[in-house]
């Protein structure tokens, strides 16, 4: 059987090439446009005046956005873990189905894709608000005082954002735990592991490449979110997202707007950096 002759670097290149322009036009490009405008004195017209200043970085030694960049680290960390924990046993399930079974429960999983993100967000405020039927049954069971508030606070920013990226939690997951041993499940079974044990201490540690790639594909979009603690979060729950927006449309301060945007970036970068450092050990 003839050997298969692997593409020559060069073909390579050529192959990658429009991806690489693709990238450094649409997301290069703008993203260092940004952090140039962040060091751009503002005027008051909301344009972008000459020369160069570093006051709108200043915006992160006020403590009040201080209090926020810690609320959005805090709450993207848990939004992140949430949907980990959740992610891990829900793959193994389906990993665990019929064959015939796998292809309808990820239909299922990615089916809430298919509707209008605003409109899935805006299902959670009807039915959390007070006259919700969360709300009525729990103030039937004795659980919540009459007219009590469900919304507008952490834990319902974190819940609903949990519910909204759990997907991109479950999917690298599943296919990291497809390419698992069985063999190794069921000799620590053999050992006297319970079911639960076996699968922290067998499963998981096998599938760390796709809990990596669940965070990044979590943790990122969860920093900058904006419509779930815009809708169903208040005063308690507001995200640098939030920040930005008033920023760019309200004060209409493009340089503090950018500079919040692109220190956004800067935290995310440790996630980034970690996926590509364990992508790099996986192919040496």
């Amino acid at each position: 059987m003839p050997e298969v002759s692997t593409p020559s670097r060069r073909h390579e290149t050529w192959l990658t090439l429009p991806s690489l322009l693709w990238m450094a036009v649409f997301f290069a490009v703008p993203a260092l446009n940004l952090f140039l405008i962040s060091f751009r004195p503002a005027q008051v017209s909301g344009d972008v005046g000459t020369g160069w200043t570093t006051e709108a970085w200043r915006v992160f030694a006020e403590p009040g956005h201080q209090e926020v960049l810690v609320r959005t680290l805090g709450i993207s960390l848990a939004t992140t873990a949430g949907c980990v924990l959740l992610a891990l046993p829900a793959a193994w399930c389906i990993l665990l189905a019929r064959p015939s079974l796998r292809p309808w429960l990820l239909l299922a999983l990615v089916l809430p894709f298919w509707t209008s993100f605003l409109v899935r967000v805006f299902s959670w405020r009807a039915l959390l608000q007070s006259s919700g039927p969360v709300a009525t049954l729990l103030t039937e069971a004795g659980l919540l005082e009459d007219g009590g508030m469900l919304l507008y606070n952490p834990p319902v920013v974190v819940m609903v954002m949990i519910y909204t990226y759990l997907p991109l939690a479950v999917l690298p997951l599943h296919a990291a735990m497809e390419k698992f041993d069985f063999g190794t499940y069921e000799a620590a079974r053999d050992l006297g592991a319970g079911p639960l044990r076996a699968f922290w201490s067998v499963v998981v540690p096998s599938v760390r490449g796709g809990i990596v790639a669940a965070c990044l594909l979590v943790g990122v979009p969860s920093l900058g979110s904006y419509v779930v603690p815009e809708m169903v979060g208040g005063i308690d729950s507001e995200m640098l997202g939030s920040r930005i927006g008033q920023r760019l449309f309200s004060d209409r301060n493009l340089p503090q707007a950018a500079a919040l945007a692109s220190g956004l970036a800067l935290v995310a970068m440790p996630l980034v950096w970690l996926s590509l450092r364990r992508r790099k050990e996986e192919l040496t």
